[in-house]
Parts: structure tokens; sequence; C-alpha cells
């Protein structure tokens, strides 16, 4: 199993729009082969800031998704909202 820690900094008049655009992609991402879990959280204290929480089955699982229709697509309309570079983790379960 992989964990995969997105970190994204919004431009704060934008988060709206990601919130919009998450909802309509959610359930997709969440469904694409591989991933076992999907959630979004946000930061306890800066409110433009937004963290996605996802499970893959494999680190090969999680690059197909990266490399598909729906991650290039969401992800072209995602980063033009970013007010901050984003970071991504990938962690290993002990």
């Amino acid at each position: 199993m992989l964990i995969r820690i997105v970190r994204m900094d919004f431009k704060p008049d934008s988060v709206n729009d990601f919130l919009e655009l998450f909802e309509l992609v959610k359930e997709k991402i969440a469904t694409f082969p591989g991933c076992e879990h999907l959630e979004l959280c946000r930061d306890a204290k800066e409110g433009h800031i937004y963290y996605t929480f996802s499970k893959w089955q494999s680190e090969d699982d999680l690059e197909k998704y990266r490399h598909s229709e729906l991650f290039e697509d969401t992800w072209e309309k995602t980063k033009v909202l970013f007010g901050g570079k984003p970071l991504a983790y990938s962690l290993l379960p002990d």
C-alpha cells in the first residue's frame, strides 16, 4: 500500500472553484483502479490550504492514475487556482 498526501495552497478567492471541481471528480478518483481511499482535508489554521489524502494498492497504481486523462484534466484545472507551490508526499506504512 502507498499513502499519498498532496498539500495545495490556493489563492483565497479560488477556494470555492477548487471545491466545486473536487466535488465533480472525487468519485471518479476514488473509484480509479487501485485507489482504496480518498479524502479532502482543510488546514486547521489556513483556510486556503487543502490536503488530499489517498491510499493506493501500489505505486504503480498511483502512477497509472497520474498519467491518466482524468488526472491530467483535473490537474490542469486545479493548478491555475494555486497561490503557492503544491507539495506531494508518498509514504509507506510500517
